[in-house]
């Protein structure tokens, strides 16, 4: 009976360690495709761009994977307290990274008209810098997950307000371009919504943030983070 139950405790584990193997895989996707999509924009790469477009179903099928075994825990295993917290976060976060997926194929998809289109503009380096943050904060959140740290998730949710910072001086910039240049107010609309699409991104990060800490501690945080983008009020866009 003893050995049984060892067998059904190691079983419970190994499929709670699996939903976390697929949700690091997720995150190293998501990033990757991310970092993908800035490099095609910048580099005017059109098939890089299409790489990332076609990439985005294996995210998609990795978070049928998360929830599928997710739910199967829930029914079959039925957690408690730590447990129960992580499996929950688990399908919160596979939700969350799929978004990201999203956003960087629209990302592609956009770099591929900017790349078509006459003119050039220094936005590009702003939206490149923008790709930077939200990487290195999608790499920072995967560590805090893995590693159950608190400290780090809450860091990676302050970052956040420096995406939304460069986003609004990057729509002011842009705006007061189109209106002394209309020739290029195609081009800039599509950076602009480049942009918006980087400062979702970087939401999508710190809720990934904010159910680290509700996994970690069992509790909400009580202040609500620093949210500084206002461009949100006039151009936005989902994938």
């Amino acid at each position: 009976m003893e050995k049984r139950t060892d067998h059904i405790v190691k079983s419970y584990d190994d499929e709670l360690d699996q939903i976390d193997h697929i949700i690091a895989e997720m995150g190293v996707l998501a990033a990757r495709q991310l970092e993908d999509a800035i490099q095609a924009l910048v580099k005017e790469d059109t098939a890089l761009a299409q790489k990332v477009v076609l990439g985005d179903a294996a995210i998609d099928a990795l978070e049928n994977e998360v929830d599928a075994l997710a739910v199967r825990v829930l029914a079959l295993r039925q957690p408690m307290a730590l447990d129960l917290r992580r499996v929950v976060a688990a399908m919160k976060i596979g939700g969350s990274l799929e978004r990201i997926g999203d956003y960087a194929r629209n990302i592609a998809n956009r770099s591929q008209v900017v790349t078509a289109l006459p003119g050039e503009y220094g936005g590009i380096r702003v939206i490149e810098r923008m790709g930077g943050i939200v990487g290195e904060m999608i790499h920072g959140v995967l560590e805090a997950y893995r590693d159950a740290n608190v400290e780090r998730a809450e860091a990676i949710r302050l970052r956040d307000e420096a995406v939304d910072q460069l986003n609004n001086s990057l729509f002011r910039e842009l705006l007061t371009y189109m209106m002394e240049t209309p020739s290029n107010i195609t081009l800039s609309m599509h950076l602009l919504f480049i942009a918006k699409n980087l400062e979702r991104i970087g939401d999508h990060v710190t809720n990934v943030a904010e159910h680290v800490h509700v996994m970690v501690t069992g509790e909400s945080l009580e202040s609500e983070r620093p949210k500084s983008d206002h461009s949100s009020q006039i151009i936005s866009e989902k994938p």
